[in-house]
């Protein structure tokens, strides 16, 4: 009795802490203090979630006051969204309504926390699954309030900073979401700190092993990195002092995901990596003087003492990002030979840079006279999700992949003929501007005059780009529209447009269909259907009627013909139309629904799955997508016929699967493999030498014995580079023959390449 006291005690103190935490951090803003409503809001909170814990033993109320303080202090936001956060989960989880909370908390705190609840089935519960739909209805909602979406980014921040309690498939489902969604949309409301925070946190749970290794790294070169800073800094400072600013001069270090990422992407080393910090410059504007040109007075400043790099000047002040990010970047050659990145920016321009839309959302509460102009990008993003919203869209996903199209994209900006600015993402075409200015004018646009030059539908804009757009009646969209545009609102326009107008022409081919059965004196009954699909080697009724309307097929001139052919006729053409289906292209996704025997497999879904050797192709096999080989770091996902689709962890389609089909994903380990072999794909390159290949090939066939299949080096000017692709057993044959081919004379780069 007196053990459950105690914990009972030492659960109230650690409430009571995080708690008086979150005030002072609330206390610390330069917002109204509204103390009485959010004390109101943890006592009611705390009350209905009162003796339920989370998955980590902790009480729950500890989530909702988390996720209130990443509101507050992260992202400098005031009561009501303080209290909205601590109330988030109420309605979802305890029998309170919304109602209630109207009644207590009033109209605008239960507004929020509805928008919150519509994303029904927690991130936690068992049936959790994609979050495609629910992301649909967050967006409806948000429209109307930033701070929904704002509050469902810190609980999600909280939930992959608590992700340790949870089981491994489950970490990879919501670490999956949380790249794929979460982070994009953290970035795309200039959320960078969180943004990071996210990328680095899924990371952290795909891949633990890179993670580590990253981290390790920085921590061991972070002394030589605050020398190269400070013997940059000091000049600076001195200069900045003499001129008389009041500034903050830090350095940042790139994320260890950001690394990783660049790593992968340009074939490099993590020693290659010049730009592991950037200096940055926050300093508060003098009065009455024009805030750009202090920014330029300080980038004079730093290029008197170093050499100026041209093409990595960025000047963000002049023309702010879509997100409102604002800033002025150049790239100088610092005292020890390194190129270093210089961020400058004003104190207010730091906290939009920092806490994004956050922070113009505090500003127009506070009734700021920027504010009207700062919340400008904001106001049109928004209305360019409402306007995406507003198409019909049959499949969620289809949707969210649309939506998505935009979130990380950097942008370009063009001018209509009388010099009116667009903001469009970057490889947008002339087509996406069309699009951008009216859906009608994207609808019958034939062709576009950029900066006076007639060019193509499909021509890739660039900024400073003057665009008029052609168009005539007699257009409309079709399908290869779709493979040039780029932004959301296009692509969902085309879709919308091209799908009303498939759903007219089956309902003409049914139409012509039926009065030929009608003219026949035929019951146009399902097993007649049927007959008549199979007969013109179609799969569903829906492909034959869309055949009729296009003219791809002949209306039969006798249709009772047809329907007194001998049954094994039938058969025949029903077999090969299946054969020649299940031989067509298909993603990941749907290949689980070509016909297999049930694999005899036995999947404890809590638990990592064994990927033994004998079970190779009977219970799982591994995909062509990124061909993963034992002993890589791998998911899995179930398929209908029980059998297991193997995928690296960092596979695009692996991730698309995460978000898709969360619980279908299950961890796996591999056992040992010695009998199959598995392709893998080695990138190489060093200094050209007599007999450098002879040694090459000697190392991997008669030293190793490892199989080659292909051989392909290239050699220019004393330097060669080139691919070898070689099967082998798992990746210790992969680590040895780079670690052997490493010692070989004259080569200076051995690695394996990741297949995508």
């Amino acid at each position: 009795m007196k053990a459950t006291e105690d914990i009972k005690t030492s659960e109230n103190e650690m409430i009571n802490q995080a708690y008086e935490y979150l005030l002072n951090c609330y206390d610390k803003s330069n917002h109204r203090k509204k103390f009485e409503i959010i004390n109101k809001a943890f006592q009611f909170a705390n009350q209905a979630h009162k003796g339920v814990k989370r998955r980590s033993g902790e009480p729950y109320i500890m989530h909702p006051i988390a996720v209130a303080t990443i509101v507050s202090e992260e992202m400098g936001l005031g009561s009501t969204s303080i209290s909205s956060a601590l109330l988030h989960d109420v309605v979802e989880d305890t029998d309170y309504t919304v109602e209630d909370i109207n009644n207590l908390f009033g109209e605008k705190i239960a507004k929020i926390v509805e928008g919150l609840t519509k994303i029904s089935g927690g991130i936690f519960a068992e049936a959790a699954s994609a979050q495609a739909e629910n992301m649909r209805k967050l967006l409806l909602t948000m429209s109307d309030d930033i701070r929904v979406i704002l509050i469902k980014i810190a609980d999600r921040l909280h939930n992959m900073r608590t992700l340790g309690s949870l089981l491994p498939a489950k970490q990879y489902k919501i670490a999956g979401e949380t790249m794929y969604l979460y982070a994009p949309m953290a970035h795309r409301l200039g959320l960078f700190s969180i943004k990071s925070e996210l990328e680095d946190l899924s990371f952290k749970y795909e891949h633990p092993d890179d993670y580590n290794y990253l981290y390790h790294k920085l921590q061991a070169t972070s002394s030589n990195r605050e020398k190269i800073y400070r013997n940059f800094a000091e000049p600076v400072e001195r200069k900045l002092d003499e001129l008389g600013y009041q500034y903050k001069m830090q350095k940042r270090v790139k994320s260890i995901y950001s690394i990783w990422n660049k790593m992968r992407l340009k074939k490099i080393d993590f020693q290659d990596i010049y730009d592991l910090f950037a200096a940055r410059i926050v300093f508060e504007p003098k009065a009455d003087i024009d805030v750009k040109k202090q920014c330029w007075e300080i980038y004079s400043t730093i290029t008197d003492l170093y050499e100026l790099r041209p093409d990595r000047i960025r000047d963000w002040i002049s023309r702010p990002k879509a997100n409102c990010y604002q800033a002025l970047h150049l790239t100088v050659m610092g005292p020890d030979g390194q190129w270093i990145e210089v961020q400058i920016r004003t104190t207010q321009m730091d906290e939009i840079a920092e806490k994004g839309f956050a922070a113009h959302w505090k500003y127009k509460e506070f009734g700021n006279n920027n504010a009207a102009h700062e919340s400008t990008e904001l106001d049109l993003w928004l209305a360019r999700i409402q306007d995406v919203l507003e198409a019909p869209s049959p499949s969620a996903m289809d949707f969210l992949d649309t939506i998505k199209l935009n979130l990380y994209s950097s942008e370009i900006f063009v001018f209509t003929p009388k010099g009116e600015i667009k903001t469009l993402p970057q490889s947008a075409t002339a087509l996406d501007f069309a699009y951008e200015i009216h859906s009608s004018i994207g609808d019958h646009c034939i062709g576009a005059k950029v900066n006076h030059k007639l060019t193509p539908l499909s021509y890739k804009l660039s900024s400073g780009d003057q665009i008029e757009i052609l168009t005539s009646r007699s257009q409309s969209p079709n399908q290869e529209w779709l493979a040039f545009v780029t932004t959301a609102k296009a692509k969902t326009k085309i879709e919308y447009f091209l799908k009303k107008k498939k759903k007219e022409l089956l309902k003409k081919g049914e139409s012509l269909f039926l009065q030929c059965l009608k003219k026949a004196d035929i019951e146009p009954n399902t097993q007649v259907i049927d007959r008549f699909v199979s007969f013109y080697g179609q799969t569903k009724k829906e492909d034959l009627f869309y055949a009729f309307a296009e003219n791809k097929l002949e209306i039969p001139e006798n249709p009772s013909k047809i329907l007194k052919e001998k049954a094994d006729n039938f058969l025949v053409r029903y077999v090969k139309n299946a054969l020649r289906t299940s031989n067509k292209e298909e993603d990941g996704a749907t290949k689980k629904n070509i016909p297999h025997p049930q694999a005899q497999n036995k999947i404890d879904r809590k638990k990592s799955y064994l990927l033994k050797e004998e079970d190779f192709r009977k219970n799982y096999i591994t995909e062509s997508c990124c061909s993963p080989i034992p002993g890589d770091d791998v998911l899995g996902y179930i398929m209908d016929d029980n059998r297991i689709q193997i995928h690296k962890i960092s596979c695009p389609q692996a991730l698309t699967l995460k978000t898709r089909y969360g619980n279908r994903i299950i961890s796996c380990n591999w056992s040992g493999h010695k009998t199959f072999s598995f392709p893998a794909t080695i990138d190489i390159k060093g200094i050209d030498r007599m007999g450098m290949l002879n040694d090459i090939t000697h190392i991997i066939t008669n030293d190793l014995l490892v199989n080659m299949r292909k051989l392909v080096l290239e050699s220019k000017d004393g330097l060669f580079e080139g691919q070898i692709e070689v099967a082998v057993h798992d990746v210790a044959d992969i680590h040895n023959l780079l670690s052997r081919l490493q010692k070989v004379k004259g080569i200076k780069n051995v690695k394996r390449i990741d297949v995508f």
